[in-house]
């Protein structure tokens, strides 16, 4: 049976804790799909082809690991690519509540499908992009927060 993961966010800019996550849960599955959302609401802050750049620099080399952009719902894109698992880091408890929300529809729409929640690690819980963007747009070295191969010059 094959295990295949889809770890789904917008990546903007990927963090060290995403890649903490990605790299804790290789072991566990046969392949990995990063899945860079294409959000019609919103626009990235760094493009689409970037983020996903970033991605694969990160993880070069690693042969269970593929960088996939995608729109729409998830659990469609899991259903396109023969994926039975959603892999999701979590930071926090109001994480939990939120994902665990997230996980009982995506089940009650496709069922089968389950989500694997891995606990960022503690050094990395209060690392978010959203927070790393902000302190990019100001000025200041966000670099502690990100992998190495994320240039934010």
């Amino acid at each position: 049976m094959n295990k295949t993961a889809v770890f789904p966010g917008s990546f903007d800019p990927i963090t060290k804790g995403h890649e903490s996550v990605i790299r804790r849960a290789l072991p566990l599955f046969d392949r990995i799909i990063v899945a860079v959302g294409k959000n019609s609401e919103k626009s990235g802050h760094f493009p689409l082809e970037k983020r996903m750049d970033w991605i694969r620099h990160t993880f070069a080399g690693e042969k269970k690991l593929e960088v996939k952009s995608y729109s729409g719902l998830t659990i469609e894109f899991c259903k396109e690519e023969g994926a039975a698992y959603l892999l999701r880091g979590l930071r926090s408890g109001a994480d939990f509540e939120f994902e665990k929300t997230i996980a009982h529809m995506n089940r009650d729409m496709r069922s089968g499908i389950e989500t694997i929640f891995i606990l960022t690690l503690p050094e990395y819980a209060h690392v978010s992009s959203t927070i790393v963007r902000e302190i990019i747009r100001n000025g200041g070295d966000a670099s502690i927060f990100v992998p190495a191969a994320v240039a934010l010059k």
